[in-house]
């Protein structure tokens, strides 16, 4: 497996290899030792992908927006149990809940039903929620990028001395 995913590194960029190396280590596809070859094999780019990579994403699109991110410096956690809601995909800053949809998981009415009930429980406890879908975070990353930093920058106005 770490060679596999030194040839997605050196030939489908940064992105892809991040994915699939958080996919790796979720599925428990490479060892320790595993990532310390590919650590010793990169660049000050990709020994920093692998450091900033965990196992405990849930899809590629958690581990995109995660990567993503990274430059806010938020607090971005990942499958994270909120109270009245359940599991998460991603929890940034401890209030505002992103879901990644992927098109298998929610195509079905009874999906939506059952997002929109754990939204409406998660504001009940004071969180904020938005949701992409797997076109939105691929395509669509300006939108989606926009939407989040406005969302944390209306959020931070209204903190004392916010923004």
């Amino acid at each position: 497996m770490p060679r596999i995913l030194q040839q997605i590194y050196r030939c489908c960029g940064t992105e892809r290899f991040f994915v699939a190396l958080e996919s790796a280590r979720k599925q428990r596809l490479i060892s320790r030792a595993g990532l310390r070859w590919l650590h010793s094999k990169f660049g000050s780019t990709g020994r920093d992908l692998i450091d900033f990579s965990r196992a405990d994403a849930g899809s590629g699109l958690e581990s995109l927006v995660r990567l993503r991110t990274r430059s806010y410096a938020w607090n971005v956690r990942t499958q994270v149990a909120v109270a009245g809601t359940g599991e998460v995909d991603l929890l940034i800053e401890d209030w505002l809940i992103i879901e990644t949809d992927g098109k298998d998981n929610h195509d079905v009415e009874s999906h939506r039903h059952r997002d929109l009930m754990r939204e409406a429980n998660s504001a009940l406890w004071g969180y904020v929620t938005l949701r992409f879908d797997y076109a939105m975070v691929v395509y669509e990353w300006d939108l989606v990028e926009a939407a989040i930093v406005a969302t944390m920058a209306a959020y931070a106005r209204q903190l004392p001395g916010g923004v």
